[in-house]
């Protein structure tokens, strides 16, 4: 649906984007990740036209540019703040993105605004107003919806509801390209995890490829048989002081061998650093990398 290629985007002499490349298929949700001033929010703009760059991006089988924005009709987006009116009410806010009366019922509904929809907006919230701009994001039905940041101000109760909403899109073939700094929110919705620092992608992976690597002390009680064991069958494992680190993946298998031969697992425990750990450890080597070129 989406090809980036190569992109470099620039503010005056100064290369912010650097030969940028991802792609994002029908449905998948693909979060954005990156420290402040990664080039998080510029790659967002830059896939919508609003700023220079060289490069190729397509989207549809369509080649986009500067200011082209005619074949972003499919295209749903809220970039830093919604980009509201605020003396018009929310309504009246939608209406500008959608001549549809009925599908801003719905989108009203679906969102939870229908005690404040028609007051004016100079009233909203921080949160409502958010939820507005995802409303004017989402309606029309986009193939492709852009968020920046799009928790920001919403409490409990509406985090939750926006990432069903998401997940619900998603399953109806929408893609999203979402950017958060809250990354236990965008942990449990993302399809793929994009890395940015300093305006490059140093990952670009399946969330399930991200996360399938996750290891398991494992203590027994005969470790040298289970060393054996292990070896016959072919699973991988390494051997520690007292425990052996196994994949997650391999422990019923390895469960069931041991049980057969009168071997017992005593003890297991999660061996992986989480998943936001990951992310800085990925953010921190990629600085300290920077530094040493310095």
């Amino acid at each position: 649906m989406l090809s980036v290629k190569n992109i470099n985007t620039y503010f005056g002499k100064n290369k912010i984007i650097k030969d940028v490349s991802f792609e994002i298929n029908p449905g998948e949700i693909v979060g954005l990740v990156g420290s402040n001033g990664a080039g998080k929010t510029t790659i967002m703009k830059t896939i919508l036209g609003l700023t220079k760059f060289t490069g190729e991006i397509i989207f549809n089988d369509a080649l986009i540019t500067e200011n082209k924005h005619g074949i972003l009709q499919n295209v749903g987006a809220l970039i830093e703040h919604p980009a509201v009116y605020p003396f018009l009410s929310g309504y009246e806010n939608i209406q500008l993105y959608c001549e549809t009366e009925d599908e801003i019922v719905e989108m009203v509904g679906l969102l939870n605004m229908g005690g404040y929809i028609h007051a004016n907006v100079k009233n909203y919230s921080l949160g409502m107003k958010q939820k507005l701009g995802i409303a004017m994001a989402l309606v029309n039905n986009p193939e492709l919806v852009i968020l920046d940041e799009p928790m920001n101000g919403l409490d409990l109760e509406s985090t939750i509801l926006i990432r069903n909403i998401i997940k619900n899109y998603s399953a109806r073939g929408t893609s999203f390209l979402i950017s958060s700094h809250i990354l236990s929110e965008l942990q449990k919705i993302m399809t793929n995890i994009i890395l940015i620092e300093h305006g490059c992608v140093i990952l670009d992976k399946s969330i399930d490829e991200f996360i399938d690597n996750t290891k398991l002390k494992m203590v027994t009680s005969d470790i040298k048989k289970t060393i054996d064991i292990l070896n016959e069958n072919n699973i991988n494992f390494e051997l520690k002081e007292s425990y052996l680190v196994i994949s997650a993946h391999d422990v019923v298998l390895t469960q069931k061998m041991l049980v057969s031969e009168d071997v017992y697992i005593l003890d297991l425990e999660n061996n992986s650093i989480n998943f936001e750990d990951k992310i800085i450890e990925l953010i921190s080597s990629e600085k300290r990398y920077e530094n040493d070129q310095l």
